[in-house]
């Protein structure tokens, strides 16, 4: 018995020495094919205070140049995401990976349930914007929004779309509600076909429907079924762990305390810390027009915002000029997943204002 214990401490030490290697909190500078730092690039970890809290973000790109994107993300930060699946978007943009209040590096356990409101993360979203636009000097911005993070995103535009240049929407959120429906119906019929009998009998047991809405047992089960069928964050990832949390806690760019809160703030959220408001939320009924440029990311294999209702609700949404771009081979996330095509459409469509590689418009 001394023995095991010896050796399990002696595992546990070395694995907590791995970590703290792993967890030096410096950002990475952005490199040239020659190992040098890019002259006027910008790799930095910034925190500033928005509307009374300290908010933290990760700011990239190889030039100052470049026009702004603010990144708003979905249940958790997935910058770390990053590192295992390049997006290259700081080649074209000074992408700002912001992580909101109560997330990530803006996590803090003192701010209260009623300062973690749809109307406060609206207001969190415009006042960092027009941060980003004072320091970079540019009258308008990029806004991309993935999963909830459309939900706050597209919100924020709608009611100010003269601070931003365009709005793109990342597996773009429509009725959630229904969203789920589509997808315990989808994961049910999938494992009776593979005769998995555990997952089908904890479906059945906590059935979805648009009357009762999604019980927690069904929560605890979603993820996992969903990354087993690759209809997850991304469809090659069918583990949350070695996919998502061995992700975040092998990112150098955090230190250990931060990568804690980055867990803290997503166990105190549950899935989404809006999760009631997105459930009970049409956003066609609320949002049915922007006064500038929409384009919508779709992984075709994504049911954890459904790919139909998300194309449902671009057909109803009015826009001076919209883009519907599919991902024929991403599950949630076509920004990681499909890097390549995802830069082709933002250097070819986005920046210069047009859809034309548009599968529809």
């Amino acid at each position: 018995m001394l023995t095991i214990a010896a050796v399990f401490l002696v595992a546990l030490l070395i694995l907590a020495a791995l970590l703290l290697a792993c967890s030096s909190g410096k950002t990475q500078p952005l490199l040239d094919e020659n190992g040098r730092v890019i002259e006027g690039s910008i790799s930095e970890k910034v925190f500033v205070p928005i509307n009374g809290v300290k908010q933290g973000m990760f700011i990239k790109s190889k030039s100052a140049s470049n026009p702004v994107l603010l990144y708003l993300h979905g249940g958790m930060p997935d910058y770390f995401l990053t590192q295992r699946y390049p997006t290259g978007l700081e080649e074209l943009f000074t992408v700002v990976w912001w992580e909101q209040r109560g997330s990530g590096l803006s996590f803090n356990a003192s701010i209260p349930p009623e300062m973690m409101t749809l109307e406060q993360m609206i207001a969190d979203t415009l006042e960092i914007t027009n941060y980003l636009r004072c320091r970079f000097g540019q009258e308008k911005i990029y806004l991309m929004g993935h999963s909830g993070g459309t939900f706050i995103g597209i919100q924020a535009v709608a009611r100010a779309p003269e601070l931003y240049r365009a709005y793109l929407g990342v597996a773009q959120m429509s009725y959630q509600l229904k969203s789920e429906k589509l997808a315990y119906d989808y994961m049910l019929k999938q494992f009776k076909a593979m005769g998995n009998r555990k997952m089908i009998q904890k479906l059945e047991d906590a059935p979805v429907t648009m009357t009762d809405g999604t019980p927690v047992a069904y929560l605890k089960v979603r993820d996992k079924a969903m990354h087993s069928l690759g209809v997850g964050t991304i469809r090659e990832m069918h583990s949350i762990i070695t996919g998502i949390f061995l992700s975040s806690l092998l990112c150098r760019e955090y230190t250990l305390r931060e990568k804690l809160n980055m867990w803290l703030g997503k166990s105190r959220s549950g899935v989404s810390i809006l999760y009631d408001t997105m459930m009970s939320t049409d956003l066609s009924k609320v949002v049915s027009r922007i006064d500038l440029p929409v384009y919508f990311f779709e992984g075709i294999f994504d049911y954890t915002c459904s790919f139909t209702e998300a194309k449902a609700y671009f057909e109803k949404l009015k826009a001076p000029l919209k883009g519907f771009y599919i991902f024929e081979h991403s599950a949630h996330s076509p920004l990681f997943e499909e890097a390549e095509k995802m830069q082709k459409i933002l250097r070819e469509d986005v920046l210069a204002g047009v859809n034309d590689l548009a599968d529809a418009k």
